[in-house]
């Protein structure tokens, strides 16, 4: 299987987000051969908890304020934001080096994030 046009929009919204708010080390998976209720996971590194935060807040809000669930908030180290297709995980470094999803999530195929942040912001929003 592979991603859904829709979860690869929606990961196009969601890594500008990021990006605009300073999100760092921007890594995006296909688990949509591994996982029967995603697509696609999006990993972002925040630099301060008051950062992630705001990443996510912005996140959110680019989506339309539709995550479906969301973890993590009252401490700022590690944010799940559940959008069915695409989940987004804003981790603090720290907690992001700790956790280690990329490893976990090592044979699922890498989705190229630069060329997102590249296009115009129109032609995926």
């Amino acid at each position: 299987m592979t991603a859904s046009a829709h979860a690869l929009d929606q990961l196009a919204v969601a890594a500008r987000a990021a990006d605009a708010k300073g999100g760092e080390d921007l890594v995006a998976l296909d688990v949509s051969g591994a996982m029967p209720f995603a697509d696609v996971f999006l990993l972002v590194t925040g630099t301060s908890e008051r950062n992630v935060l705001a990443i996510a807040d912005e996140v959110e809000d680019r989506l339309g304020g539709r995550a479906l669930r969301r973890e993590g908030r009252e401490h700022g180290r590690w944010v799940l934001l559940d959008f069915g297709d695409l989940v987004v995980h804003v981790f603090h470094r720290e907690d992001r080096m700790y956790y280690g999803l990329e490893r976990l999530w090592l044979d699922c195929p890498p989705i190229p994030v630069e060329p997102l942040l590249e296009a115009p912001a129109e032609a995926a929003e």
